[in-house]
Formats: structure tokens, C-alpha cells, sequence
């Protein structure tokens, strides 16, 4: 995995432009031993073929493919701009990430980076960045910004008797992701959960929590709590406001009274569903989905995911999609940086599924998109 070090990074930088940014990132490049010197011409050249801005304030400028042989090592060196410098198309990078990579190392990379990049609230905070250890800690992971929410944290129809059972099961998903500890799990199942009605309860906590988390269960056996009826059991481990995002989606849900649809959703349903803002939710609740294969040598590095992501925002649909050959998450489609999270290689599969008025129109044109290469024929 890849660490960073204060020697990686350079702070309180200037630049006229993205290719003056780009030439002192590449001297920093070759002076670490990383690359030869020609490799500056690469990046500059990689850039003119796409930008390589990914959003909330941040630039990964690299090589081509033509240029790999200059490259002694993988690796990468930060640049810090605290004025911004202007990307093109009126993107400002507040932070460049150089990446050297043998060969599809880099993926390996973005998808570490994109895991911690791809919150709004990172480009404020690495704008005001104002030492090494601040964006060291943020590009490592150690600063959260989504609360975890997976599959290995949903657990559907289990053969709970009582609301005590519920719990624990609930605080036990949450233990066996890393996110609590035991204390947090004892606490919980004598905390008063809260009713939202449709047999849908809330629990949350505070204590001994080690990353901020949400887990679901639903029972398969009717049961009552004060009278009431347990169908599901919501369970928040905070340790930040990371778990903000899930409270507004749930708040949604209550106030339109579609607790049921929670209720009976599937795994994958649930984490989409969690994925996206309230306002974004589907209005259409009939999925279209679909499947292609990536054919690029290099899988999907930053300029074909720009080209996939661009193809996307052209329709009006909810996309969805994760790769079936990888971790099986599902991100937003129309997010260019979750998209090269799902770290992608060549043979790869992506399983589409968008919802709305024109979601086929949409599949079809990401057929028609991957099939052409992404601009890499």
C-alpha cells in the first residue's frame, strides 16, 4: 500500500499555468530518481491528449504509455498550491499528485487516492492545508470523510427474536468490519432504539468507535418492541459527522414513508441507495442494467474513465455501476474519481445499472463507448 512521506511532498507552491506546475512537478520526479529527465515531455504530451484534472481541486499529471521506459520506479511526488493553479476548462488544482509508473501500478494508486479524494469537503481541506502531516494523513486514509457502508454489513432476514438480538447482531456487523470495538456492541444493545415506523428502528452510539459506520438488519420472525412492530434495525457507529450523509438519505425515506422499500431492498439496492444524495435518488424504480467487458490494455486509467464518465453525464438517468471483477462496490457513474477507484485492468466486467427516463438511451451509449475503446480505439 502505498505511504507517504514528508519527502513526497512540497508545500505552498506557485504556477503561472498547469504546465509550469507539470515541469516542476516532473524535476521533483527526476531528482527523487523516479524518472529520466525526457519524462517531462510525456506528461506534458499526456495532458495536451486529455486533462488529467479529477475534480475537487485535484490533478494527477503523468506520463503516456510511450514514455514508460523512462520511468525508473513507480512513484509519486504532491505539489501544494494554496492559490490554485488554473487546469483548463475553469478547473483549479489546489493539489497535482506526479505519478511515475512502470506499468499499471498507477491504477493500483489512483485507487487508493480516489478512496480519500472523493468527498467534497477534501478540497477545502487540502486548499488549507497548511503542513506535511495534514494532507499526508488525508492522502493515507486516516482522515474519513464517507462513513463505511458495504455488503458485509447488511445482513437480510436473519432469525431474530427481539429487539436485543437485533442489536447485537447490528453492533456485531459493525465489530467484524473493524469499525467498534466490543465495548461499543455491549453499549448498544442497552441503548433505546427509535422508532421510524413501518417496523423500521434507528440505533446509534458514540462510544469506542473506531471509523464512523452504518449496518443493516432485517428479521425474518415477527416480532415487537413496546408494542411495536421489528421488521429492521438501522445501527450508526460515529466517531465524526461522516454518518451525516445516511441520516438525510433515511430522513428521506421516513418523510415520503418508504421506510418499506428499505425494508424489502437487496444488498446491492441498499448500498446504491446509500451512495447517492436524497435529491439524486431514482424517481423510476425500474432498474435497466447491463454489462460490458473493458477491453483497453491499461483497464480504465484517468482518460478513458474521464471518456466513460463524460458519456454518462450526457443523460439524465441515474447510473450506477461497479466492477463484478473487482471489490463489487457501486459508485455514481457520472463521479470520475469514484469511477478509477474501481481500479478496472483489462477484462475486466462493469454491471450498469441506471434508472430513469432515458436509462436505456443511456446503456446503449456506454455500449457503444467501451466498444469503441473510450478514445483509445
Amino acid at each position: 500500500m502505498l505511504k507517504l512521506t514528508n519527502d513526497d511532498i512540497t508545500l505552498a507552491q506557485t504556477a503561472s499555468d498547469k504546465n509550469m506546475a507539470i515541469k516542476a512537478i516532473a524535476e521533483q520526479l527526476n531528482q527523487q530518481g523516479l524518472v529520466a529527465p525526457q519524462y517531462v515531455e510525456g506528461m506534458l504530451n499526456r495532458e495536451k491528449q486529455n486533462s488529467t484534472f479529477l475534480g475537487n481541486g485535484i490533478a494527477i499529471p503523468h506520463g503516456t504509455t510511450e514514455t514508460r521506459n523512462l520511468v525508473n520506479k513507480t512513484g509519486i511526488v504532491v505539489h501544494h498550491f494554496p492559490a490554485g493553479v488554473d487546469w483548463g476548462d475553469g478547473n483549479i488544482a489546489y493539489i497535482a499528485i506526479g505519478i511515475a509508473a512502470t506499468s499499471d501500478e498507477h491504477l493500483g494508486i489512483l485507487k487508493q487516492l480516489t478512496k480519500v479524494l472523493s468527498n467534497d469537503e477534501v478540497e477545502q481541506t487540502l486548499k488549507n492545508a497548511k503542513n506535511k502531516s495534514d494532507i499526508i494523513n488525508l492522502l493515507n486514509g486516516d482522515m474519513q470523510f464517507d462513513a463505511d457502508f458495504n455488503s458485509s454489513l447488511i445482513q437480510l432476514n436473519f432469525p431474530a427474536m427481539d429487539m436485543i438480538q437485533m442489536a447485537a447482531v447490528a453492533g456485531g456487523l459493525l465489530k467484524n468490519n473493524n469499525n467498534v470495538s466490543n465495548e461499543f456492541v455491549a453499549n448498544l444493545v442497552t441503548k433505546p432504539p427509535t422508532y421510524l415506523g413501518e417496523g423500521l428502528w434507528l440505533i446509534s452510539g458514540a462510544q469506542a468507535v473506531k471509523r464512523s459506520a452504518m449496518s443493516i438488519i432485517t428479521t425474518s420472525v415477527p416480532c415487537k418492541f413496546n408494542d411495536l412492530p421489528v421488521k429492521g434495525l438501522i445501527a450508526i457507529a460515529a466517531c465524526n459527522t461522516s454518518h451525516q450523509s445516511f441520516l438525510s438519505i433515511i430522513t428521506d425515506f421516513v418523510f415520503t414513508r418508504q421506510q418499506a422499500q428499505l425494508l424489502s431492498s437487496d444488498k446491492e439496492t441498499l448500498q446504491r441507495i446509500f451512495s447517492l444524495n436524497p435529491s439524486e435518488q431514482p424517481q423510476d424504480n425500474t432498474s435497466n442494467i447491463a454489462t460490458f467487458k473493458i477491453t483497453n490494455t491499461h483497464g480504465l486509467h484517468a482518460r478513458p474513465s474521464a471518456m466513460l464518465v463524460a458519456t454518462v453525464k450526457k443523460f439524465k438517468a441515474s447510473v450506477m455501476v461497479s466492477n463484478i471483477d473487482g471489490e463489487n462496490k457501486t459508485v455514481d457513474a457520472k463521479n470520475l474519481m469514484k469511477v478509477v477507484s474501481l481500479g478496472v485492468k483489462h477484462g475486466h466486467s462493469l454491471q450498469f445499472t441506471a434508472n430513469g427516463i432515458d436509462a436505456k438511451e443511456a446503456l446503449i451509449a456506454i455500449d457503444e463507448a467501451i466498444s469503441s475503446g473510450l478514445s483509445e480505439g
